[in-house]
């Protein structure tokens, strides 16, 4: 594997191109390399150099910073307040899956039974299954439903709180049952959530589908690489021009003999397609791009899951928020060194919950997170200077939709991105009872030794209007956004891929990332993802 991080001096060409290294990108370049075909891979950050990309608390220190990651915002509305909502997205080898919160989530059987339903056969549940398993590392669990033999360990905490387990047996005193594998059978109850680290290393698919094939002669990759357009012959897509972001004037070129693949995530591909030429007319012609091909669906159906954080103030016990500071961070430090348990690698959030908004409902609708620490505003960033423990929920399968619309014909520019939070009143309401089941959680006879008191939304906050203006005020993007570049027939005309991710009306271009999702699953995104990548270059080899 050859990386570059200087600047090509003349067109290159390559049976592959693919655009993005992240979920879906760097499993695409290490099984199409696999056969000796030449893949070139482009990522517009740099390499994942930096030590907080591998320690997995480190991603405080990575995800807002430009370096690492795109800082991008979604439009300010009335349901949030007037807020712009920073929805960060990886900018570096292994994207998303360098910056992220480390959950390895799958979602439930009926996400991708509604995909096929939907007129994409090959995507129910029993059709993908197989990818996901080929993907795992993970040592216990049903055979049936979890892999062992791929390249992608998935632990088990080993970092236990007591707040933690009083957490879980309030929620099992709730009616909410233990489920010791979320990924498996079903996905209903409470429980610790499974994590992308290794022996306390974050586990990015750069780190487990590209490091160990550097070797590779015919994988070339390429940093510091931004696309700018893709390149066409009438309708069919030739290659990709880019240029390093700190050389913007001088564009270069990589050829795909057989395809350009894009996979630069449900902001950025749309973008990049609307760049080129492909997308909404009325858009197009309003930036006076010359129009390729005409897909309204680009940048449509926008979809993301806006959580809120209910925070309490701990007594008669220590949290994280000590943990972490001081003497006692050093401490911390000298576990992970000897490979013990340690607050250093650890996901932000440790305990799932997942259950239902009103009893009479046959699957959960809600995602729900636990940690022994809290954050200031409830925002996962900034410890509060107390004793804390949180309780976040979202909706999984919110109905508002948005879009990402570029604005300007300069590549460096960030386009509007408009996800339209709690835009749906079933999504308010919903939402509403998440945040009344994680207070009543919080408030269990388990966790009573060690509740204070509420702190967010804390005071007079019982109606549903004073709780949905706290969500107004307080609820943040998951950073799960997809839906961007939908999978569909052709007889709809909202859909961008087919289901072999190629796209309608276009030759040798395939999509392949979260923007290809027809619906948003329930689930943190990056595992479907990652499914994603694994199937398509299936797809693509055989299809």
């Amino acid at each position: 594997m050859k990386t570059e991080k200087s600047l090509a001096s003349s067109t290159q060409y390559f049976d592959y191109v693919i655009v993005g290294s992240g979920a879906a990108g760097a499993i695409l370049a290490n099984r199409l390399s696999e056969d000796g075909s030449t893949v070139c891979l482009l990522e517009a950050g740099p390499p994942d150099n930096s030590l907080f990309l591998h320690i997995p608390a480190g991603f405080i220190k990575a995800v807002f910073n430009p370096k690492y990651a795109w800082q991008f915002s979604s439009e300010p509305t009335e349901n949030t307040n007037g807020r712009r909502i920073p929805i960060p997205q990886g900018r570096t080898l292994g994207g998303s899956t360098s910056i992220n919160g480390l959950v390895f989530n799958r979602g439930q059987r009926s996400d991708y039974d509604a995909w096929a339903n939907l007129g994409n056969p090959g995507w129910a549940y029993s059709d993908v299954l197989p990818y996901f398993k080929s993907l795992e590392k993970r040592t216990g669990g049903d055979d049936y439903y979890r892999g062992s033999t791929g390249e992608l360990p998935i632990s088990d905490i080993d970092w236990i709180h007591p707040l933690c387990e009083a957490f879980m047996e309030g929620a099992v005193e709730a009616g909410i049952p233990r489920n010791p594998d979320y990924n498996g059978m079903d996905q209903a109850g409470v429980g610790y959530f499974q994590r992308t680290i290794d022996r306390g290393w974050r586990m990015s698919t750069a780190s487990t589908f590209l490091k160990p094939i550097r070797s590779r002669s015919n994988l070339h990759i390429k940093t510091y690489a931004q696309a700018s357009r893709i390149l066409f012959e009438g309708r069919k897509a030739v290659g990709v021009a880019y240029c390093h972001p700190q050389h913007p004037s001088r564009s270069m070129a990589v050829m795909a003999g057989k395809e350009v693949i894009i996979a630069c995530g449900a902001i950025n591909t749309p973008k990049l397609l609307q760049l080129s030429g492909v997308g909404p007319t009325g858009l197009l012609q309003a930036l006076a791009i010359p129009i390729v091909h005409a897909l309204p669906g680009v940048g449509e159906n926008l979809s993301d899951h806006y959580s809120v954080r209910v925070v309490a103030r701990v007594k008669n016990i220590e949290t994280m928020n000590e943990l972490v500071k001081g003497l006692k961070l050093g401490g911390q430090l000298y576990n992970w060194l000897r490979k013990k348990p340690s607050v250093m690698a650890l996901s932000p959030s440790l305990v799932h919950y997942f259950w239902k908004s009103r009893p009479e409902l046959t699957a959960a609708d809600l995602q729900g997170v636990f940690s022994p620490a809290s954050y200031k505003e409830g925002y996962v960033g900034m410890l509060d200077d107390f004793p804390g423990m949180t309780a976040g929920v979202w909706q999984h399968r919110p109905a508002s939709r948005g879009y990402v619309h570029i604005n300007s014909t300069d590549h460096f520019q960030d386009p509007v991105v408009q996800p339209n939070y709690l835009d749906h009143p079933d999504d308010q309401l919903t939402l509403i009872r998440g945040i009344r089941l994680a207070r009543r959680l919080l408030r269990s006879k388990p966790l009573e030794p060690y509740f204070e008191s509420e702190t967010l939304p804390g005071g007079p906050c019982e109606s549903d209007d004073e709780l949905l203006d706290f969500a107004r005020r307080y609820g943040v993007s998951s950073y799960h956004v997809n839906g961007t570049a939908r999978m569909g027939p052709a007889s709809d005309k909202f859909a961008v891929v087919d289901n072999q991710l190629r796209v309608h009306g276009i030759q040798n271009l395939r999509v392949v990332d979260s923007s290809v999702m027809p619906s948003i699953p329930s689930a943190n995104t990056c595992a479907a993802t990652m499914m994603i990548g694994n199937k398509a270059a299936d797809l693509i080899r055989h299809g």
